[in-house]
């Protein structure tokens, strides 16, 4: 009679299958994560989504109402501008924007504070304290006023949003790397990598950076919603993307005196701002619960 053979043990599951089946445990997290992917449909096929062009004025649909308001017409269903522009094409257009800046700025500030904050935690002495010093003083402004500053010296406009963005978010990234890079710098495989003689560059970016990338990824989801809320409270400013751009900040701008007269011109920009910034704060906090093994059961 044949001995039982012994029990064969299971392949780990495979690192990407288990972190999406710990993100999909957060019901929140897998909802932003279907309105991001919403956004980035509507941005991808905005001309074929959106019934109007973003800057075709109709002039006799001045200021209509939603299509359920009476009043309204079923060729406008959010409604029109004070100049007859259709809202609901000018938002998905804004779409576009929106993202664009979020993604240009968070590579911006990502990139550089990931090398700023590996010089620091790395070399650390004078090299530390001249970048942590430097950071410090710009998180000591507020963000929104230290964008507003960048703006004034590099003009009004999309791109200098952008920069003014990513300057801003800067700091944020060179903290979380130099922490991150501390913590790794007293592991074994570091002392190990650099006895087997590795260099300065590949410890850092070979060894290190690899180790750190959880926490950034989650900073930059994150820092994603507040590039779109920035954008938006700067274009509300008149310091972001000009007219008739549409950029959901500046719908906000040019529909203020029409509040009271005409709700909808200021609500369904403001809305869209909302879910747009509440969906990648779910997304990013998703991440962190799936990433950190201290909040995983």
């Amino acid at each position: 009679m044949n001995a039982p053979h012994p029990a064969e043990k299971s392949e780990p599951p495979h690192p990407l299958l288990e972190l999406w089946r710990y993100f999909c445990m957060n019901r929140g997290a897998l909802a932003g994560l279907g309105i991001v992917c919403l956004l980035l449909f509507l941005a991808a096929f905005a001309e074929t989504i959106a019934p109007h062009a973003a800057a075709e004025q109709y002039r006799d649909a001045i200021l209509l109402p939603p299509a359920w308001q009476e009043g309204g017409s079923s060729r406008f269903i959010l409604g029109t501008d004070p100049v007859g522009r259709d809202i609901l094409s000018r938002l998905i257009y804004g779409t576009r924007l929106s993202l664009l800046i979020g993604i240009v700025s968070v590579s911006l500030s990502l990139g550089i504070g990931t090398v700023l904050g590996l010089l620091a935690g790395y070399f650390r002495g004078v090299t530390e304290i001249a970048i942590m010093r430097l950071m410090d003083v710009m998180l000591a402004l507020p963000s929104l006023l230290l964008a507003v500053a960048v703006v004034a010296i590099l003009g009004p406009g999309l791109i200098n949003v952008m920069y003014a963005i990513g300057i801003v978010l800067l700091p944020h990234y060179a903290r979380l790397t130099r922490a991150a890079v501390i913590g790794e710098m007293s592991k074994d495989y570091v002392l190990a990598s650099r006895l087997a003689g590795a260099g300065p560059l590949r410890l850092m970016f070979d060894c290190v950076l690899p180790n750190c990338t959880a926490p950034l990824i989650v900073q930059a989801t994150l820092g994603f919603s507040a590039a779109i809320l920035d954008a938006a409270a700067l274009g509300f400013l008149g310091l972001g993307a000009q007219p008739p751009t549409p950029e959901w900040g500046a719908m906000l701008a040019s529909a203020l005196e029409f509040i009271q007269s005409a709700w909808w011109v200021v609500t369904f920009p403001g809305l869209v701002i909302l879910l747009s910034v509440l969906a990648f704060n779910l997304l990013g906090d998703g991440l962190r619960d799936a990433l950190d093994p201290k909040l995983k059961l």
